[in-house]
């Protein structure tokens, strides 16, 4: 942990010259040392003198106003806290658009093998589910909005555009005007489905941290996207369909499979923009690279036609 005035980078400059702003922590010791984790923020843990509670800091990266609505994005955390599947949050910086929440030390982040457990997957379900079932957030923000702000930015940044660009652009908006078609289902979504965005407890239960992409989407983006980041098999995708409708059907199984492709033409076009503006110690260019493979492939499955038609 490190003290006031022992910042030596200009992240730990700017927590030092956020923490020291709250009033609450006005002439108390104050420590600090990095979290690690995300691909976005640089993140901190926060230690006050006499103050049993541990803080969670988030110190916006470079060019994230350019996809995060912060204010909606506190709003999610709120409302997640609200029906206690997210950690408390505070709003002592609210007017620097900076994040503080509870630190919560009882849980750990998960792995992608913790999802390969069907108890601790039933529990994410059941999560989602929660968050979905609660009222609209204040930010409505379909994949189809995400997918379209970053082309726009890739275009202004000079980004990199994979070879068959216009092809898969050309196989997202016919996706696209098959789901507008069939109508969205527009619920509370999480949207960014990390593995260190879930905390697992000792009895398996499952909660969420990290609202930045949160919005009203289409309800069933929430767990393509998640089983894309898992890495589920096509058995296991049926399995989260039937936990959390109650049933499966291939309509269900469809719609999941296509708004997988568009998860990833997503996080591979947003890789793009991050490319060319983050300073983090990332890969950005070899991760958008693997999620444009990946959208591919699956948009190559024979039973493609098949998917679009169901929907």
């Amino acid at each position: 942990m490190k003290d006031i005035g022992m910042a030596a980078s200009d992240a730990e400059r700017a927590v030092e010259a956020a923490i020291v702003q709250v009033e609450a922590w006005k002439a108390r010791r104050l420590r600090y040392k990095p979290v690690l984790g995300g691909i976005s923020n640089t993140n901190f843990r926060i230690e006050v003198e006499n103050d049993p509670v541990g803080y969670f800091l988030k110190i916006p990266g470079r060019g994230t106003e350019m996809f995060i609505d912060r204010k909606s994005a506190a709003a999610a955390s709120k409302q997640a806290e609200s029906i206690g599947i997210g950690p408390r949050t505070f709003d002592y910086l609210d007017h620097l658009d900076i994040e503080i929440a509870e630190f919560i030390c009882d849980r750990r982040p998960s792995t992608h093998r913790d999802f390969a457990d069907p108890h601790i997957r039933g529990n994410a379900v059941a999560t989602y589910r929660e968050f979905h079932s609660a009222p609209p957030l204040p930010l409505t923000k379909t994949v189809f909005d995400m997918i379209e702000e970053h082309f726009a930015q890739v275009s202004e940044l000079n980004g990199y555009w994979p070879l068959d660009h216009v092809w898969l652009r050309d196989q997202y908006r016919q996706a696209r005007a098959a789901l507008e078609a069939s109508g969205l289902d527009l619920v509370p979504c999480f949207n960014d489905p990390m593995p260190g965005n879930f905390l697992i407890g000792d009895d398996k239960s499952v909660k969420l941290i990290d609202f930045e992409y949160a919005s009203n989407n289409e309800r069933l983006y929430d767990l393509a996207i998640w089983s894309g980041e898992m890495f589920f098999s096509e058995e296991i995708d049926r399995e989260v369909i039937e936990e959390y409708f109650g049933v499966y059907t291939f309509a269900y199984h469809a719609r999941f499979t296509v708004l997988k492709a568009l998860a990833d033409i997503k996080w591979s076009t947003w890789a793009m923009v991050q490319n060319r503006i983050s300073t983090l110690d990332f890969d950005f260019y070899k991760y958008g690279i693997w999620k444009h493979m990946r959208a591919r492939d699956i948009i190559n499955d024979p039973r493609w036609p098949l998917f679009l038609k169901a929907l």
